[in-house]
């Protein structure tokens, strides 16, 4: 269906691919992975003919829709959200504008001698508009909305008037609705709440489409693809099956090759040492002749092509008391919303609640009460003895000086520390080599992100308030940040949508939902196996 056949593309001096193959069938779903700047993005381009390879060809079947979601969404405005998402849906949208101003015609006195005309045409293009489905267009766009967590009167809105994030829904609901023949979907799964990613799931799993998707959420990949494309130093390669079984077979493959590797330099070393010893010998001579002809045959084997991974741990945070935070009584509200009332919780020492709960149920307002970013209306929010809190919000990303770079930020916060163990710190948030000179303003948000991360966890709190800490961190620096925190001594309280992060980080639930606050001892998998629910927006 697509065909990427021998291709090779540089970006200035870097080469992302070289002479490289791979293809997306009818039906596949297929996860694409990769480091960071590997050329996933630059290869959703070549296939929609947005780039092109330096060599080799790019092929898509005759007839085949490709529909393209990427981060980048473009100017929104003077629409609402429903008539957005129509518009994207192909043919049908064109007929509908057709039909709309054919009825605007109709109705203008001045063209009534067209009449006969305006009307024969506006039956022709109804009866295409119903065989394309359009009258159920609009419920289906309402439907992809709903799921996408939009409210009635949001879906109703002018688009223009939604933050990034929503409006990253909106373009992402123009792609599900279009039903392509094939999807290619370059981080769905960022900005969405947990109910709308598993709502996405379901969706994309009763997709009948291809599918070629970058996702930095491995559950959620692991759910939907049933093929791995992986880049890594130019080459494609495909595995079949889901995330979990490309993670142990590349672990398989390359511990093979290390052996094979290691094998035949133990046997070139004793070849080698052979002729060295007998290449004097005149007795020896057609022996030392054939050896040094058959090592020239022989096809080399390369050393396993390792990804650099980076380890984060933890200097022992000093201990804290018992008890770390005491809610009594906490009454908040905004206008006329009451969040909390009369709400109580006591987190002690090395408890890790997540906090569960739908858009607007009080998740991250309950974060800020804690760490003294806001105060209840009525009622007491006490912190322990000896407690040291480290607190990540998305607004902490703002506060970074725009004109300082990477490394001046850490030296900054950290005057006393040496040079070099401020490198490690870097390199273990994925800044590596000229990558501390970069300046902040020109950071992506993943970059900042992570920039912030490290300087919290430099000098380790013993309790740690995180608001959503793995949006836009890629796979390997989500992993790396939940094995040092999985390692971490202290207390945490914290809000996350990445199901991996939550299974391997909570002891304790807090479900925060209409009917009430409810705190479950046990982490998020024994939350899920005691509700039957991955979320508490997904009550049947």
């Amino acid at each position: 269906m697509i065909r990427l056949e021998n291709i090779s593309k540089h970006n200035g001096h870097r080469i992302l691919f070289l002479e490289t193959s791979a293809a997306l069938n009818r039906g596949e779903k297929v996860g694409l992975v990769g480091p960071n700047g590997a050329g996933k993005t630059t290869l959703f381009r070549m296939i929609t003919g947005e780039e092109l390879p330096d060599t080799g060809q790019v092929s898509v079947e005759k007839q085949v829709s490709i529909g393209y979601f990427n981060q980048d969404v473009g100017e929104m405005a003077g629409r609402s959200a429903v008539a957005e998402v129509m518009d994207g849906a192909g043919p049908v949208s064109d007929v509908a504008r057709e039909l709309a101003s054919l009825e605007m015609a109709m109705a203008d006195p001045d063209r009534a001698d067209e009449m006969d005309a305006i009307i024969e045409r506006y039956g022709e293009v109804q009866a295409r508009f119903d065989e394309l489905g359009g009258y159920e267009l609009e419920g289906r766009a309402r439907e992809v909305l709903a799921g996408l967590s939009f409210s009635q009167e949001m879906m109703d809105k002018d688009v223009g008037m939604l933050s990034g994030g929503w409006k990253m829904r909106v373009a992402l609901a123009r792609i599900l609705l279009m039903q392509p023949d094939a999807m290619l979907l370059d981080e769905p799964s960022n900005h969405l709440d947990i109910e709308s990613l598993i709502w996405l799931e379901g969706f994309l799993k009763g997709y009948e489409g291809a599918l070629l998707m970058t996702s930095h959420d491995r559950e959620f990949m692991n759910r939907i693809v049933t093929k791995i494309i992986e880049i890594d130093g130019g080459s494609l390669t495909s595995y079949s099956g889901d995330y979990a079984f490309y993670e142990q077979q590349r672990a398989l493959n390359e511990k093979q090759q290390q052996a094979q590797f290691e094998r035949q330099q133990a046997m070139l070393a004793k070849e080698l040492k052979f002729i060295e010893r007998f290449k004097a010998r005149a007795s020896h001579a057609s022996q030392v002749q054939s050896r040094v002809k058959k090592l020239d045959k022989i096809e080399r084997v390369e050393p396993p092509k390792r990804r650099q991974t980076v380890t984060f741990d933890f200097p022992p945070a000093p201990r804290s008391g018992d008890d770390v935070v005491v809610l009594k009584n906490v009454h908040k509200g905004y206008g006329s919303r009451t969040i909390y009332q009369g709400f109580d919780l006591t987190i002690r020492r090395k408890e890790r609640w997540c906090v569960m709960g739908v858009n607007g149920a009080g998740k991250s307002t309950l974060l800020k009460l804690v760490a003294g970013a806001d105060r209840p209306d009525a009622g007491t929010v006490a912190v322990g003895g000896s407690v040291k809190m480290g607190y990540f919000s998305q607004h902490a990303m703002e506060l970074l000086d725009e004109e300082q770079t990477v490394f001046e930020a850490l030296e900054g916060h950290f005057p006393q520390a040496n040079q070099g163990s401020l490198r490690t710190l870097a390199g273990c948030f994925g800044f590596s080599g000229d990558d501390v000179e970069k300046k902040c303003r020109v950071l992506s948000g993943g970059e900042k992100a992570r920039l912030v991360m490290a300087i919290m966890l430099y000098n380790p709190p013993n309790f740690l308030v995180l608001d959503e800490p793995t949006n836009h961190l890629d796979l390997d620096t989500k992993q790396m940040l939940i094995t040092a925190l999985a390692a971490y001594e202290g207390t945490m309280l914290f809000v996350s949508h990445d199901r991996h992060f939550l299974a391997t980080l909570s002891n304790r639930v807090l479900e925060l939902t209409p009917d009430g606050i409810h705190q479950y001892g046990g982490g998020y998998t024994e939350y899920v196996a005691r509700t039957g629910q991955e979320a508490p927006g997904l009550h049947s």
